[in-house]
């Protein structure tokens, strides 16, 4: 982690509004998400926040596991003014050195454009992607 910079797992120091600010109205996977969905979200994951040591945050993570066979890595973001220094790769560091997630038989994850980054942590195409099946309602929280 570049110097001046943290990530925590204590779910006491997220700053939910920061979070909700970030997916309902930059991301692309949550546009428009409600505040009460990203709150309950974030208390059934496992949540990483990036802070400069100040306190501010600045990025965030989250994985929904059982803590024993699977994972899946969500919501990963850093401020966009702020990519491109390390600390993306920084925060998934922390991810995979965290107790709850060693061991697990599968981990997985969704991306439109890091590839290349979670390539380096081992991810992949799934074998087997015909095995694979998703429920998708892509455009849930956008109003008509």
């Amino acid at each position: 982690m570049p110097q001046g910079y943290e990530v925590s797992s204590d779910p006491t120091r997220i700053d939910i509004d920061y979070v909700h600010r970030y997916l309902s109205e930059v991301s692309y996977w949550a546009h428009g998400i409600p505040r009460d969905v990203v709150a309950r979200s974030l208390a059934n994951s496992i949540v990483f926040g990036l802070y400069k040591t100040d306190g501010a945050q600045l990025g965030f993570a989250r994985v929904i596991t059982d803590r024993a066979t699977f994972a899946w890595l969500a919501d990963v973001f850093i401020d966009p003014a702020l990519q491109g220094k390390g600390l993306g790769k920084g925060l998934l560091d922390a991810i995979f050195v965290h107790p709850d997630l060693q061991g697990l038989r599968r981990f997985m994850l969704a991306t439109q454009d890091a590839h290349s980054l979670y390539q380096k942590y081992g991810f992949g195409p799934p074998p087997n992607p015909d095995r694979l099946m998703a429920i998708v309602k892509a455009d849930i929280y956008r109003q008509p």
